[in-house]
C-alpha cells in the first residue's frame, strides 16, 4: 500500500547559520551602532535584544532575511511579545517550532478527509502524519492539496513508498 509522511522538520545547521550571518551584520550595520542590539541562540529560542522597539522591529527583519536566504521556512518562527528589560531596553523571544503538534495534526486529518479523494487514510504517528491510499495517484492528489492550504506551519512529504 502507497505511503507518505507529513512532517515538519526545521535544519538547526540552517538557524545557527543564518543567526551568524544576522549577528555579523547587525555588528557592523550603521543603524546598530551603539544600540547593543544582540542575537543569541540557545537551543530552539532565539533572544531578541536592542535599545527601543524600532531596533527590535529591524533586528527580527534582518532575522527573516537571513532564515529566507538560508532556505529555513519563516512559519518555523513564533514570534513572543516584545517586553521592557533592563534600562529602558527591549527583548523578544522567537521559538523555532519543529514537528507537528496536536492542534495541528487534527487539523490536517480533518483536512484530508474534507478533500473527498478515495481510498485515503491519515494517522498521527508522534511529530508526523502518515498518509496511506490504494493509488498512488490519490496520494499524489492529497500532496496538492496539503501544499495548496495554509496550515500556519512548514510542511515537507517524505518517505513516499510505492
Amino acid at each position: 500500500m502507497p505511503t507518505f509522511d507529513v512532517v515538519s522538520e526545521v535544519d538547526m545547521q540552517e538557524v545557527r547559520n543564518a543567526v551568524d550571518q544576522a549577528t555579523r551584520e547587525v555588528g557592523t550595520r550603521f543603524d546598530f551602532k551603539n544600540t547593543d542590539s544582540t542575537i543569541e541562540l540557545a537551543g530552539h529560542e532565539l533572544r531578541l535584544h536592542s535599545s527601543s522597539e524600532d531596533r527590535m522591529k529591524a533586528l527580527d527583519q534582518v532575522i527573516e532575511e537571513k532564515f529566507v536566504r538560508r532556505q529555513v521556512s519563516l512559519k518555523a518562527l513564533e514570534h513572543g511579545k516584545v517586553e521592557p528589560a533592563a534600562k529602558g531596553t527591549v527583548r523578544q523571544t522567537l521559538t523555532v517550532r519543529a514537528g507537528i503538534d496536536a492542534d495541528h495534526a487534527r487539523r490536517l486529518n480533518k483536512f484530508l478527509k474534507d478533500t473527498g479523494i478515495k481510498g485515503i487514510s491519515s494517522q498521527t504517528q508522534g511529530e508526523q502524519l502518515r498518509v496511506s491510499g490504494k493509488k498512488k495517484d490519490d496520494l499524489q492528489a492529497a500532496i496538492a492539496a496539503l501544499k495548496g492550504e495554509d496550515f500556519g506551519i512548514a510542511l515537507q512529504f517524505t518517505n513516499f513508498r510505492d
